[in-house]
């Protein structure tokens, strides 16, 4: 090889060097607030119950039960076909939720950020300067823990599939738009007064006591108004309040439209899965996971966070938040 050759091809790695030690030097600037979920060491456990046999409570969890089917043995019908099963009923890790105020952050991802190009900028992109309200993006993640642990062996009673982003609210034009989101909540106008939001106080003790009032749909307990659905909150005192606030809210958007399933505990419907406009309140838990993960409570929607917010609030936080939701199962076992 002659001497110019060599020199060429020394050239060329020194390039190459620089030009992976510059890309990496921009990724790390460019990456957020976050942490990879340990989907072992971080997940509380005992989440998973109460668990039940028809009405027969066989463990007890740290929060309040919802009700289950009234016999234990359910037949269930496919058309010509039919499975007979154990009706039973656990608490599913089914989702997780990042909340973030810089558009493209994957708080449980490892904080890494997506370019959106110019997708999600505008007030999310705002400083951190005080003022009376503020606005957060959400992802919803799709996260079938159960059935990559193999817990149990009946299909249907989890969700199977693999970890997905499901839903990126920096895409979707309704989430910071208070009236195109009108088209999904219209009925938000009817509750935008004094004494609809008074009667979210008794959603707030009730929420807070693990029992949130379903017919009180349109409160969020002690973190406010479900509507609209929107990243928006208005006079925030608590980032922490308002990363719930926004995560019950997405929770409440997917099931208006369609892309999250109940399986209430009626006896007639414990065998499927079907679509429920108004999120039943009472069928769904949180935990944190990011960035201060919770191992050993969790907690009703709504419920209050004075119990247990103050080590999870850290005034130095990008007010990147990451919650694990757990979905009350009720299914046929066999």
């Amino acid at each position: 090889m002659t001497f110019r050759a060599c020199l060429t091809a020394l050239l060329l790695t020194v390039s190459c060097w620089t030009a992976s030690l510059s890309s990496a030097s921009a990724a790390a600037s460019n990456a957020g607030e976050g942490r990879w979920v340990n989907p072992i060491s971080d997940v509380c456990w005992k989440c998973l119950f109460p668990m039940s046999v028809g009405n027969v409570k066989l463990a007890s969890g740290p929060q309040p039960d919802t009700s289950n089917p009234s016999m234990p043995i359910q037949i269930c019908s496919y058309g010509v076909f039919y499975r007979m099963g154990l009706a039973i009923g656990y608490w599913e890790p089914t989702a997780m939720t990042d909340v973030t105020r810089e558009p493209g952050v994957m708080v449980n991802m490892g904080g890494f950020k997506i370019d959106l190009g110019r997708t999600g900028t505008g007030t999310a992109g705002q400083s951190d300067r005080p003022a009376a309200g503020a606005f957060y993006h959400v992802h919803w993640y799709k996260y079938p823990l159960i059935s990559w642990l193999s817990i149990m062996t009946s299909t249907g009673c989890f969700q199977g599939g693999d970890m997905d982003i499901a839903y990126m609210s920096e895409v979707d034009p309704l989430w910071n738009d208070s009236t195109l989101s009108m088209m999904i909540n219209p009925e938000a106008a009817l509750f935008g007064n004094l004494i609809a939001q008074a009667a979210c106080a008794a959603d707030a003790v009730a929420s807070t006591a693990g029992v949130p009032l379903s017919p009180l749909f349109w409160c969020a307990g002690s973190q406010g108004s479900m509507y609209p659905f929107t990243g928006f909150t208005s006079g925030e005192f608590s980032p922490l309040e308002s990363s719930l606030l926004v995560s019950e809210r997405m929770a409440f958007k997917l099931h208006r439209e369609g892309l999250v399933m109940n399986t209430v505990g009626a006896d007639y419907a414990v065998c499927y899965q079907y679509p429920s406009p108004i999120v039943p309140k009472e069928r769904w838990r949180y935990q944190m996971v990011n960035m201060f993960p919770e191992t050993n409570s969790c907690h009703a929607f709504g419920a209050s966070t004075q119990t247990w917010g103050t080590p999870h609030n850290s005034p130095q936080s990008k007010k990147n938040f990451g919650y694990l939701l757990w979905r009350k199962r009720n299914c046929v076992y066999s």
